[in-house]
């Protein structure tokens, strides 16, 4: 009988060749309808107390494929390693930046679960498509990898290149500056989409700005499309957000605000939070000309995803 079963098995048999854990396409009851008409009556309970001798179990898909990946994709991640690693030289720190998708401000359901009383939960909205009106909050996240540090800035206008840089910019007077005085170039690690994409005119100019600013040199990496899920503020920052406020409405902007502040983990991150009521322009074009009075150096490999921004002349250093 167990030699039936493995035959009528191994063809749909996937899984680890190096695991001894197996797992099947076919149910119980179809496998035991199976064994019964190759004269071997069995019940389909007894299919599954077999199967789960012979180490096999039911699993769910696991995704692993990323699609069509970019042929660079795994060296511009050793490019982007090779650069954060500078952070441990004198005169560099490193850092990531990212944005979080807008959330809706407002009575309205918010993903997960939080122990209340029964019957006690609370009521919001049933809108599922919340009207333009409907007030938005743009969370943008710094993440300090040396001090497993966060700073949020929570914009409530637009989510431009202007307010990603207006962001990193208020979080260098509030702590950068104090932090790291010594400190002579910036290494940023950002997604390669949206706010600061890699080819986003506006996110290039505001960062020259910024550099002429404070007199540092802005070292930009960006993450190849479709990977910013390995992007570690999302995984030590915004992942841990999501948790503290899970099932509980944002309200308004103070409690996300608040919220977010309070998010704190067992290794010790720390979330300072900022709310950005300025307002931010939308089609802001940045003319060719313009372009060509960056002080931008690209790199060698994919200068587009890699490029340093150096301050032109002497820069104020604040």
């Amino acid at each position: 009988m167990l030699a039936a079963l493995d035959q009528l098995i191994e063809p749909d048999t996937r899984g680890d060749p190096d695991s001894p854990l197996r797992w099947v396409c076919k149910s119980t009851r179809t496998l035991a309808a199976q064994l019964t008409r190759r004269r071997h009556p069995i019940s389909y309970v007894k299919v599954a107390q077999l199967l789960h001798a012979q180490h096999y179990s039911l699993q769910g898909t696991r995704k692993t494929e990323e699609g069509a990946d970019h042929p660079d994709r795994d060296a511009q991640f050793s490019t982007s390693m090779q650069r954060s690693r500078r952070r441990w030289r004198p005169g560099c720190r490193s850092f990531r930046w990212t944005r979080r998708r807008k959330e809706l401000v407002g009575n309205y359901a918010n993903a997960g679960r939080q122990w209340r009383r029964a019957k006690r939960a609370p009521r919001v909205n049933g809108h599922d498509f919340p009207t333009p009106d409907v007030p938005r909050a743009y969370p943008y996240g710094i993440y300090d990898v040396g001090r497993n540090a966060g700073f949020v800035n929570v914009g409530t206008d637009h989510d431009t290149g202007a307010f990603a840089v207006a962001s990193i910019r208020g979080w260098w007077r509030a702590e950068g500056r104090r932090l790291y005085p010594k400190a002579r170039t910036i290494v940023i690690t950002a997604d390669a989409g949206g706010s600061n994409g890699a080819r986003l005119r506006l996110w290039k100019w505001e960062l020259q700005k910024l550099a002429d600013e404070t007199g540092r040199a802005l070292s930009v990496c960006h993450f190849p499309p479709g990977t910013s899920k390995w992007n570690k503020v999302e995984h030590r920052l915004f992942s841990f957000i999501s948790s503290n406020w899970r099932g509980e409405p944002l309200r308004d902007y103070e409690t996300i605000v608040h919220l977010i502040a309070r998010t704190t983990t067992a290794k010790g991150l720390k979330v300072i939070c900022r709310l950005d009521r300025r307002k931010y322009r939308t089609g802001r074009a940045v003319s060719d000309a313009e372009m060509q009075t960056l002080n931008l150096e690209r790199d060698r490999f994919h200068g587009d995803w890699n490029y340093v921004i150096k301050p032109r002349g002497h820069g104020t250093r604040v």
